[in-house]
């Protein structure tokens, strides 16, 4: 009984102590973490779990940094470098992570319905 408050009183430390303004997904850690928790408490399978959690963190992870390249992808062939609107031209050519999740930012504020064809 001791046993399983501890567990729960600890899954909701982790699961509060996550930080809400994060801009990506949990990725391994925190994925890991939850589904260790979940994985004990649902037959003693912590180690099971965490590598079933970190394995779907690792697939989340993936999927959104992919949306954010694809948005910033068709940003820029929407806004040709040669023109310099909203001082487009210096993160035309840049390709950091920064640079490709302000121009996501930028393409969803152009496209607010999310047509990925939409045209101006």
């Amino acid at each position: 009984m001791t046993r399983k408050l501890y567990s729960l009183i600890a899954a909701a430390v982790l699961a509060g102590s996550a930080a809400p303004a994060m801009a990506e997904p949990g990725g391994c850690l925190k994925y890991g973490a939850a589904g260790a928790v979940a994985g004990h408490v649902a037959n003693k399978h912590t180690v099971m779990g965490a590598v079933g959690g970190c394995a779907v963190g690792m697939y989340q992870r993936h999927k959104y940094r992919k949306s954010i390249a694809e948005k910033a992808a068709l940003w820029d062939k929407e806004h040709p470098a040669d023109s310099k609107q909203n001082g487009s031209g210096w993160w035309q050519k840049n390709h950091s992570n920064a640079a490709n999740v302000q121009k996501a930012q930028w393409y969803d504020a152009e496209h607010p319905n999310g047509d990925a064809q939409a045209s101006h």
